[in-house]
């Protein structure tokens, strides 16, 4: 069983960065992916960004690519995503999943943070 735990959410003025971070419970995730996902009010969930585990391979969606950066830290188990330069569209709750690299599927959700961005 994994368990994800997002932190670092926040209210930030556009143009302002935030950097969130998911704390894993898995001691080793090896050849896995994880995911970051978000989900405005009103709107479907959106996929952000996602790394592999074990060669840090990166995909980025295209709201966000060029001013978001996901990065993993293997010794923390730790799973960041920095974001800058952000607009009041980003306001979101801001979703941690993971899933093997086999899968399609993420099977394993965080909880969320809110990310707000005003005006």
């Amino acid at each position: 069983q994994v368990q994800l735990v997002e932190s670092g959410g926040g209210l930030v003025q556009a143009g302002g960065s935030l950097r969130l971070s998911c704390a894993a419970s898995a001691r080793t995730f090896g050849p896995w992916n994880m995911g970051w996902f978000r989900q405005a009010p009103g709107k479907e969930r959106e996929f952000v960004a996602s790394i592999s585990w074990s060669s840090g391979t990166t995909y980025y969606g295209d709201s966000v690519k060029g001013r978001s950066t996901i990065s993993r830290d293997i010794a923390k188990n730790t799973v960041y995503l920095q974001m800058n330069n952000l607009k009041p569209e980003d306001t979101a709750v801001y979703y941690c999943a993971a899933r093997p690299g086999s899968q399609s599927k993420y099977d394993y959700w965080g909880q969320g943070t809110q990310v707000t961005v005003s005006s």
